[in-house]
């Protein structure tokens, strides 16, 4: 008599066994499908980075209320009711800066200079020519776009200026392509047709000499790269110098440079300072993880407290005009969130690692201290970085 068998299921589609949940628990694949629609692979996209639903409330109130309150409770392996702790500093990281920037550039420009088309100075275009006529065709477009802006009649020195050291970058560019294509190299112009003003025109100025950079050990490609990012430093720096209408769209550059590089400067730091951690409690035998988790803590409390000064700043902007007393008392709160920033480190750090007053007050001024100067050190890097626009 033939018996009847319980059908199996689902099964695991890598090694399979019979599913019992959401993944397999042979070889802990998921039974969700990779191959789906866009618009669900935008949805899972969005939820990595910004999935908070109700976890936002259990999350944000004691990160910003109670100082290492998060981070106790994840050494205690309670986690999945909060956010992650990169996620979470990432999200606020980038919106901290995002409020940050709009707070300090106040220039918005789509045009070039005094309402002229920015002349076109992409050498990508050079390096990807295959014949060296190809390379002298654009090499003559990009100089006779750079011409016509020098030429037009509002634009003072200093604009001229900064266009004749594009002249050069386009000009190194195209000759460095003609050398790998083994042709002739493009003349250098005289000083009148660079435009350079007769202080940077002398022979001993640093802004006027050609760009070359030939480090063996690179690779071509960076080598490049690097030699236009100190063309570009040249004359964004020449431009601040000398003053005049250039000056303010110099600033803008080096502002935009600086905020594009900014996050990651930020995010190479928390390792740094989660090393610093270990280094001052190292007889506490903790993990370098569980000093990663302080970091990115500490990170997102700042983020975030940056980022409420940013929108309370913004507000006080909108409404002291009208309403005076409301604006100072905006005043009042956000000198009390600058306050609470450094009395939140000190607490945190007294709760988590769980040494004495004396102790936690010296390394925590120990710990400052050295942090401070490193953090001074990467955005002075971020601020070259910037420069070179």
């Amino acid at each position: 008599m033939n018996q009847l068998t319980p059908s199996p299921g689902l099964l695991c589609a890598n090694c399979g066994e019979a599913l019992q949940g959401e993944f397999c628990h042979a070889c802990g694949q998921s039974i969700r499908s990779v191959i789906k629609p866009v618009s669900h692979m935008l949805e899972d996209a969005g939820d990595l980075f910004f999935h908070m639903d109700e976890r936002i409330v259990h999350t944000l109130p004691p990160l910003y209320t109670k100082p290492g309150f998060l981070t106790l409770e994840y050494f205690a392996g309670r986690r999945v009711r909060y956010i992650a702790p990169f996620r979470l500093m990432f999200v606020f990281c980038l919106l901290a800066f995002f409020f940050m920037h709009l707070a300090v550039s106040d220039t918005h420009l789509d045009e070039g200079l005094y309402g002229t088309k920015p002349a076109k100075d992409d050498v990508a275009a050079l390096h990807a020519a295959d014949t060296a006529d190809e390379v002298r065709k654009i090499y003559q477009g990009q100089m006779e776009e750079l011409e016509a802006s020098k030429a037009a009649p509002d634009v003072p020195d200093a604009a001229k200026a900064a266009i004749g050291l594009t002249q050069q970058v386009v000009r190194d560019a195209a000759n460095r392509r003609l050398a790998e294509l083994k042709a002739e190299p493009i003349a250098p112009g005289t000083n009148a047709e660079t435009g350079l003003a007769p202080r940077e025109a002398d022979k001993d100025s640093w802004f006027s000499r050609p760009t070359v950079v030939d480090i063996a050990w690179l690779p071509d490609v960076m080598t490049r790269r690097l030699a236009l990012g100190i063309a570009h430093f040249k004359a964004n720096i020449a431009q601040v110098m000398d003053g005049g209408p250039g000056k303010s769209e110099a600033i803008r550059r080096i502002i935009e440079g600086f905020f594009s590089v900014l996050p990651q400067t930020l995010l190479v730091m928390i390792p740094v300072f989660a090393l610093i951690l270990k280094l001052f409690y190292v007889f506490k035998r903790r993990l370098y993880m569980e000093h990663v988790i302080v970091a990115l803590h500490s990170h997102a409390f700042l983020f975030i407290s940056l980022l409420g000064l940013m929108l309370l700043g913004f507000a006080k902007h909108a409404i002291e005009p009208h309403v005076a007393l409301a604006g100072k008392a905006i005043g009042l709160v956000q000198a009390a969130m600058w306050v609470w920033m450094p009395v939140y480190l000190l607490i945190m750090q007294k709760r988590v690692y769980r040494q004495g007053w004396p102790m936690t007050l010296l390394k925590y001024w120990l710990i400052g201290s050295v942090y401070f100067w490193l953090l001074l050190f990467a955005l002075s890097v971020a601020a070259l970085i910037g420069a070179a626009h």
